[in-house]
């Protein structure tokens, strides 16, 4: 009997490289589904307690999506054919301890591989006929709806984002103009209000220099014409003599 490959097992596989975490600990969740059905494992991920379950919920999806997209598979007949997780590249860090010691850290990373097949005819034909006794749908539907809905919503999503920023760029450029006309205008009206005020003060300092040459002439007249009062005359001394 030949042995078959890791990497030339049959079916759809995902692949999450580089995972914090580290192989035990992510095998641990692995065991759990391995040979379930899609909707089981989707449970059984959700209401898992440990962290790198999100990213092996994650994976399962990747694969089932590769599966309905490349090999046009239906999510409600997939389960997990294998699964496993590979030891990644360990990041060495290192910790200070007493009498000028150091105690290496070593943070361990993962690969996670996640391969989903098609059930047969006969284990599908089963399937249906127990949901059918039960009268409501099987765990992978259920499964397959909800991912179906996620995958829209996020569309949805980036085409909102994708119009608002394709409305934020025609409305900068087909109002640019008009801003800088105004702008223009406004700063115009600023420069020809400036300018009046300029006017109307240097006016009335014209007129306030002319009303103080006028006093001063007055103050230098008056004395003239009370010391010819005085006197009488209006002749020179010399013709007095």
């Amino acid at each position: 009997m030949v042995a078959t490959k890791t990497n030339e097992r049959p079916g759809t596989r995902a692949v999450a490289r580089h995972i914090r975490v580290s192989a035990s600990k992510a095998r641990a969740v692995l065991d759990l589904i391995r040979g379930e059905s899609y909707g089981r494992a989707s449970e059984i991920l959700e209401f898992s307690e440990r962290s790198v379950s999100d990213v092996v919920a994650k994976c399962l999806d990747s694969a089932v999506a590769n599966a309905e997209h490349n090999d046009e598979i239906s999510a409600e007949e997939l389960y997990v054919s294998a699964c496993y997780a590979d030891e990644g590249p360990t990041l060495k860090r290192w910790r200070p301890r007493a009498r000028g010691r150091a105690t290496r850290i070593n943070k361990r990373t993962c690969h996670i591989t996640i391969i989903v097949s098609r059930y047969s005819e006969a284990e599908l034909t089963a399937m249906r006929e127990r949901a059918e006794s039960r009268g409501r749908t099987g765990a992978s539907e259920q499964a397959a709806e909800a991912r179906r809905q996620r995958v829209e919503k996020s569309r949805a999503a980036e085409a909102e984002a994708e119009a608002a920023e394709a409305a934020e760029e025609a409305g900068v450029e087909a109002g640019a103009e008009p801003v800088d006309v105004a702008e223009d205008v406004a700063e115009e009206a600023l420069l020809e209000e400036a300018e009046a005020a300029d006017e109307e003060v240097a006016e009335a300092e014209d007129a306030a220099e002319e009303e103080v040459t006028e006093i001063a002439e007055e103050a230098v007249e008056e004395p003239v014409d009370e010391a010819a009062d005085e006197d009488g005359s209006t002749e020179s001394p010399k013709e007095q003599g």
